[in-house]
């Protein structure tokens, strides 16, 4: 008698897979047709990752720009520094008294009154930082400036000295030197009448306080008396 054997060939898939294995251990569908492919489980979580390493990205190019933007608006905002503080020697002016000066007007011949009128109109109405200021006697020969008072006395007597001493020649006038108590006396020696220049001692390199007081006695001034050979030009 014939023997009958069951095939135990695999019933297989449409792609290949073992239908049967998949019924008997219960893994398959149970009408044993497979349904398509189904996505991976893990494609959400990608989508995630790249959304997530965007966001981060965008933020990192976004924060330099912002702080960039915050600095420049400060930098408009920001009141601009202050200029120097100016020195106090280019801001303070001298203090000086504008009362009348004490000063001496002896009598004068005709000549010398008139040649001192002349100088006192040629005198500056100030001398460096001096102002002019009024004086007690004899405006017509006398001038006085700043405090302490600067003054010129025209029409006095001239100095006498021997040869050896020093005289000084201040713009085309020649000047003998002397000190008395805590001033510098100047005094013409080339002139017709005698100008006599008081500098207190607080008033430092009196032949530049000299200079415009030359300048004056030059166009008003002529020459005359007795010129010492060291002012002889």
């Amino acid at each position: 008698m014939d023997e009958i054997r069951t095939s135990s060939s695999p019933t297989l898939d449409d792609d290949g897979s073992d239908v049967s294995r998949d019924l008997a251990d219960g893994t398959g569908p149970a009408d044993g047709i497979r349904g398509p492919a189904e996505p991976a489980a893990d494609a959400p979580a990608g989508r995630d990752r790249t959304q997530r390493s965007a966001a981060v990205l965008a933020t990192l190019i976004a924060l330099p720009v912002t702080l960039l933007v915050g600095v420049l608006a400060f930098a408009k905002l920001s009141p601009a520094e202050p200029g120097a503080a100016p020195s106090p020697s280019a801001t303070t002016a001298r203090v000086q008294s504008t009362a009348p000066v004490e000063m001496a007007a002896p009598a004068l011949a005709a000549r010398p009154a008139t040649v001192c009128r002349a100088l006192l109109s040629q005198l500056p109405q100030s001398i460096r930082d001096l102002n002019q200021r009024p004086v007690t006697a004899g405006p017509e020969q006398n001038a006085a400036y700043g405090d302490p008072a600067l003054t010129v006395a025209c029409g006095g007597t001239e100095p006498t000295f021997p040869a050896t001493d020093e005289v000084w020649r201040v713009n085309g006038v020649c000047w003998h030197p002397a000190e008395q108590g805590d001033s510098a006396v100047l005094t013409t020696v080339d002139r017709e009448t005698a100008i006599t220049l008081r500098i207190p001692r607080s008033y430092e390199q009196p032949l530049q306080w000299a200079s415009p007081v030359s300048s004056a006695i030059v166009a008003s001034v002529p020459s005359g008396g007795d010129i010492p050979s060291g002012c002889r030009s």
